[in-house]
């Protein structure tokens, strides 16, 4: 069990389908209710995530944290979004 919100960072991050997302470079924290808001990665895998481009992935989504974080739910692909201009 992790004691320290800061054990999140390097942790290897997995969809619901065992596709390894990526590992957590940071945590997102709302710091008026003193919650963990979400995960942030940096480098995520370029077949799942358009690109590359980092990522947030909302708290809510997480189903388990062990040696790995495994998701409940992950899109199959995520596209950027596109530059409005």
């Amino acid at each position: 069990m992790l004691t320290e919100v800061s054990e999140f960072t390097g942790m290897k991050v997995y969809s619901d389908k065992g596709k390894f997302v990526g590992t957590v470079d940071d945590v997102i924290v709302d710091l008026d209710r003193q919650t963990v808001h979400g995960l942030y990665i940096e480098n995520p895998n370029p077949s799942i995530i358009e690109n590359g481009a980092a990522i947030s992935i909302p708290y809510r989504w997480i189903k388990a944290v062990g040696e790995i974080i495994l998701l409940k739910r992950f899109p199959s692909f995520v596209k950027e979004p596109e530059d409005k201009e």
